[in-house]
């Protein structure tokens, strides 16, 4: 059985509180729960938060997982770092943060053996490709100069 320390939202709508609580995992969020830790209240100023740091202690000690918000709460309340400090672990047991998945770029392989057969040529054609970007500039250049030249033939001429 997989159990958790996490929120239980109670109170009115619009005006969340929550009770820290460790229950199955499996259970709903609003739902059955073994044992209430404490209160967090978000909406006052400042925040409220009060947790029974042995019990909580306890079900560190005996697995319990907190949820990434817990994990923070602990942290300002001083019982993860008694959790840390009594059982030598660092981060092991400590919630990671969600991070958003970065959406993958799916690009098709080519096929194996066209590939290996279809390479030589594709060098040799990457090999001419700057000569014959050359080329059409050399010969872009010839025409603006043969352009010129009648221009200039027409110039000596009515002269």
């Amino acid at each position: 059985m997989a159990v958790k320390i996490r929120l239980m939202r109670v109170g009115k709508k619009k005006q969340p509180s929550y009770r820290v609580v460790v229950t199955d995992s499996r259970s709903p969020r609003d739902g059955r729960f073994i044992e209430v830790l404490g209160q967090y209240a978000p909406r006052e100023d400042p925040s409220v938060v009060t947790i029974d740091n042995d019990r909580a202690l306890h079900w560190l000690r005996v697995g319990a997982q907190p949820t990434e918000q817990v994990g923070k709460l602990l942290e300002i309340t001083g019982v993860w770092a008694a959790f840390k400090d009594a059982t030598g672990k660092d981060a092991a047991a400590k919630p990671k943060p969600k991070t958003p998945k970065a959406k993958k770029v799916v690009e098709k392989p080519a096929p194996a053996p066209e590939a290996k057969a279809d390479e030589a040529p594709a060098d040799e054609a990457a090999t001419e490709a700057p000569a014959a970007t050359e080329a059409p500039a050399a010969e872009e250049t010839a025409a603006e100069e043969a352009a010129a030249e009648p221009e200039a033939s027409e110039e000596a001429a009515s002269e």
